[in-house]
């Protein structure tokens, strides 16, 4: 018994001597960005002059977290909520959802992702992993009052649409009645993800590897070290947006901004009606492929793919606001 022991801990040791030498000779170094794996001009030459003010809301922790709200131009009481990409917050949307809402498809909900936005209690950081589900659901429970028995939908780009499918898949996804994914982040690895991102993202392998590995064991500790960073174009650092550029992520909002490990179990629970939107020049994922590895496991969504559309692109591109009108109006219970 004194040798089982024996070999436990001295394997146990061994496990955490790999995971230091993972996390410790993998650190974050300095991106020069010397070009624009992703361009932004869509977004950043938008005329912001009529977008809606921030507007508070308590999440379940007490922090103040924020959302713009675009009122629809009818008396639908449908409601869309859009999450933003990894990097950036709520304006991304301003095109889309002031073009969304003007035409009575739905009101429109755009939230700051907690760690993100232009004053963030911490920047590039949450409490816990799962947290930005639960600060989702806190929202919803703030909105739905307002609009009782409206369907309530959730949309989400790049990484957003990611975070849309953690949600789908966890405790809260019965929350909403459909999906709308632009483009979305599914895992690093998957058929649809470009090395990389294209470039976009910059991970520490080795330091997320070492983490993980301490998570399975439930050690926590070091879940607030940055493990990646993105590689904004200098023109929106220079820019006036500057400032309300999140740059890198600790290793527990990598986590909860995308789906979970075997994210098919994630992409599995979602029941509900989905729409799936990308462009075919997109330059962080393979649209092409979407379709193909979402439909082994779930056959709930609709697919359409742009021409001559990127990343950014997608979302001022004219033809997607009618697009999304045209889904949402497909939907039985829509009208």
């Amino acid at each position: 018994m004194k040798q089982v022991g024996k070999f436990l801990l001295i394997s146990l040791l061994i496990y955490l001597a790999v995971t230091a030498v993972l996390i410790t000779t993998d650190r974050p170094g300095n991106i020069v960005n010397a070009d624009e794996p992703i361009a932004f001009a869509a977004l950043t030459g938008a005329d912001y002059d009529e977008m809606p003010d921030l507007q508070p809301y308590t999440a379940r922790d007490g922090a103040e977290l924020n959302y713009r709200l675009y009122k629809s131009s009818t008396d639908t009481d449908s409601v869309l909520i859009f999450l933003h990409g990894s990097g950036w917050h709520s304006m991304q949307f301003y095109p889309l959802a002031k073009a969304l809402s003007a035409a009575g498809a739905a009101t429109m909900v755009t939230p700051d992702l907690r760690g993100h936005g232009f004053n963030p209690q911490t920047r590039g950081d949450v409490s816990y992993i799962g947290q930005l589900e639960d600060d989702l659901a806190d929202l919803i429970a703030v909105i739905k009052p307002q609009f009782p028995g409206a369907p309530i939908f959730i949309g989400g780009h790049s990484s957003g649409g990611g975070l849309v499918v953690r949600f789908a898949g966890g405790e809260h996804g019965d929350l909403a009645d459909g999906y709308l994914l632009l483009a979305p982040f599914l895992k690093h690895n998957a058929p649809t993800t470009r090395l990389n991102s294209g470039g976009w993202a910059r991970p520490n392998a080795r330091r997320i590897a070492g983490l993980t590995m301490l998570n399975n064991l439930g050690i926590h500790w070091f879940d607030g070290l940055t493990v990646i960073q993105f590689a904004m174009p200098q023109s929106v650092l220079d820019g006036p947006l500057g400032d309300s550029a999140t740059m890198a992520y600790s290793y527990r909002l990598n986590t909860s901004f995308a789906p979970r490990s075997k994210y098919g179990r994630d992409l599995t629970a979602i029941t509900q009606p989905f729409l799936l939107v990308a462009g075919l020049d997109d330059e962080a994922f393979i649209a092409g492929q979407y379709e193909p590895t979402i439909s082994q496991f779930t056959d709930a969504g609709s697919y359409v793919l742009l021409l001559d559309t990127g990343h950014i692109d997608l979302l001022t591109a004219p033809e997607l606001a009618p697009i999304i009108i045209h889904w949402l109006n497909d939907l039985p219970f829509y009208n």
